[in-house]
């Protein structure tokens, strides 16, 4: 067991430090800004959504290393999918990060390492940050996205 806890904390690392999808798509059919006032966590999400479908997903910002992690695994997790699968998987991952437990493991896939900041209350406006701000980009929500 710890050595799967090692495992999982070395990606967040990873992520953090080595983010995937940093960077702004020029033309974002969306895009929206998050701001975590607890931690100072802020980013800006882009989206390119068509006919449905998440055709391509960036972020740019600062913040803790859960942050940035979670926005880089979700940014990867969410391309490819249907509006209608992102948003169950914004529940499964909710469901996650609050309890650490998931019934659909498969779904969340490397989404599972955040399980751990279930662990710490205080980290899970971190590790949602990048969700929420998803979740109203989609719903095209013109609201400033703050998890206070």
């Amino acid at each position: 067991m710890d050595e799967l806890r090692d495992l999982y904390q070395q990606m967040i690392i990873d992520h953090s430090q080595h983010p995937h999808n940093f960077c702004t798509i020029e033309h974002p059919s969306n895009s929206k800004e998050g701001y975590n006032p607890l931690c100072g966590d802020k980013l800006t999400l882009y989206i390119n959504e068509k006919n449905g479908l998440i055709t391509d997903a960036s972020f740019q910002g600062s913040g803790c290393a859960i942050s940035t992690a979670s926005a880089s695994l979700m940014t990867d997790a969410i391309k490819n999918k249907t509006v209608q699968e992102v948003l169950e998987l914004f529940d499964e991952f909710q469901k996650l990060i609050t309890t650490g437990k998931t019934e659909h493991a498969e779904k969340l896939g490397k989404l599972t390492v955040l399980a751990g900041v279930s662990e710490f209350p205080m980290r899970v406006k971190c590790a949602t940050l990048a969700w929420h701000t998803l979740k109203a980009a989609l719903a095209k929500d013109p609201h400033a996205i703050s998890t206070e």
